[in-house]
């Protein structure tokens, strides 16, 4: 099944291009270390899932690029069919001349509305390219105007648009030391629509990659082009092929309906992290070698600590004791309760790794059973160049401060009514800024419960 990537504002159409880089360089790559036939299947899912083959020799991305000025589409167009390795289609991109100006309400009431028509003919063209539409994965920021608050409304098109098909939005959560005053505002108001609209929220914290830039991957001038690319590694260890557990010896058929099928059991919890193991620059890569049993036991360490990167992990957090019904208040400080996770191998011996340690049912919330929470996609085809990788898609509760400080930063500005004419004037009430504020809190409450 195939997959339409809808890119929203500037973040969304760098880091959109970067993806289908990342999957380009991968199937493209000799790198496979896994027989000639299974390699042919991998590339043969992977384009049917990412790209189109009819126009020209060259894959042309199932994708729609959306963005309310023209500078960073153009840019993204010449690049891609520059690279001779993939392009994007001629007649998939929607833009403008003047921009959203980091106001949501200016993408939501403004250019949403205004421009709805011509952007949802483009994503029905795409759609209609598809033998078998799997659903949607659009890509955005949540600090500025055109990602986030034309991308919300984009969402809620798609959802009536297309009521059956899954939507994945995968959004950037700004840096912590702000790239915008209004960002907080934004990211609350984009949010609150999303959780209302999406099937998930697969997240990306800016402060976490840039970390991952500077300590792991050793880059000294960090650029949004550096962040994007960490960014398209991990989405794609996690959408290239890989085998379901028990489902055969073929690929998944609908990578977006398993994803949701096995991480978003309740509609109050929709909220995706990724971790992803090991990262390095690729000079390294030949002078390293890894075991599955030390990768895996890094990644549960992560998963239970919160920690998003192998280095710095805080080895004192344990889980509760198994069967002791201990309330949520009395739980090890720092523990990260899951819902649900999903582990992807890839690479050598993948299908002799024991994954015991991550069904464990102290890791997850008691209402759920550990067998139907945890599920693990395998692949012996190693991925971007690494012998082995493991990535963890988890649903827990590792974005709670994060969530808690955008949400709390922006309720101390609305209650000093700051910048608040900046969103009245376009449409946006005080009552919907305290629909969303009611919303977040229903959602930092039920995570915060697990």
């Amino acid at each position: 099944m195939s997959i339409v990537t809808v890119q929203l504002g500037q973040c969304g159409n760098q880091i959109g291009h970067e993806v289908f880089s990342a999957l380009c360089s991968d199937i493209l790559g000799t790198h496979g270390l896994c027989s000639k036939n299974e390699n042919q299947s991998y590339q043969d899912s992977c384009k049917e899932r990412f790209f189109c083959q009819e126009e020209s020799a060259v894959p042309v991305a199932r994708a729609v690029l959306v963005d309310m000025e023209p500078k960073v589409i153009s840019q993204a167009l010449a690049t891609a069919a520059s690279s001779g390795h993939w392009r994007y289609s001629s007649r998939s991109h929607f833009c403008q001349k003047q921009g959203s100006g980091n106001n949501w309400a200016n993408g939501y009431c403004v250019h949403g509305p205004r421009h709805k028509e011509a952007i949802m003919d483009l994503v029905q063209r795409e759609a209609e390219r598809c033998d078998r539409l799997g659903g949607f994965l659009t890509v955005m920021s949540m600090a500025g105007g055109t990602g986030s608050g034309l991308g919300a409304f984009v969402t809620q098109c798609l959802r009536d648009a297309f009521p059956s098909s899954f939507i994945l939005n995968h959004i950037i959560w700004p840096y912590g030391t702000g790239e915008v005053i209004v960002q907080n505002y934004n990211s609350v108001l984009t949010l609150s629509h999303l959780y209302h609209s999406s099937d998930a929220l697969l997240v990306h914290e800016n402060d976490v990659i840039h970390k991952i830039c500077a300590q792991l991957m050793n880059i000294k001038q960090i650029s949004f082009r550096d962040v994007n690319q960490v960014i398209a590694h991990q989405l794609g260890s996690v959408f290239q092929p890989a085998h379901p557990a028990g489902g055969g010896s073929g690929y998944s058929r609908n990578p977006l309906g398993d994803l949701m099928e096995t991480l978003v059991p309740h509609p109050e919890f929709r909220m995706l992290g990724l971790r992803n193991i090991p990262q390095m620059p690729e000079s390294s890569l030949p002078y390293s070698t890894f075991s599955w049993p030390g990768l895996l036991k890094h990644l549960r360490q992560m998963l239970i600590a919160n920690a998003q990167m192998e280095e710095g992990i805080d080895w004192q957090v344990r889980p509760p004791h198994a069967g002791s019904s201990i309330p949520c208040t009395n739980k090890p400080l720092h523990f990260n309760t899951s819902i649900a996770n999903l582990l992807v191998l890839r690479g050598k011996d993948v299908h002799s790794v024991d994954l015991g340690s991550f069904q464990d049912p102290s890791l997850y919330t008691s209402w759920l059973n550990p067998q139907e929470a945890f599920n693990a996609w395998k692949t012996p085809r190693a991925f971007n160049k690494y012998e082995k990788s493991a990535t963890l898609v988890s649903n827990s509760q590792f974005l709670l401060k994060p969530l808690d400080s955008i949400v709390g930063k922006a309720w101390n500005m609305f209650a000093s009514k700051a910048y608040l004419h900046q969103y009245t004037k376009f449409g946006i009430q005080e009552e919907d800024f305290l629909d969303c504020f009611t919303t977040l809190e229903q959602v930092i409450s039920s995570y915060t419960n697990l």
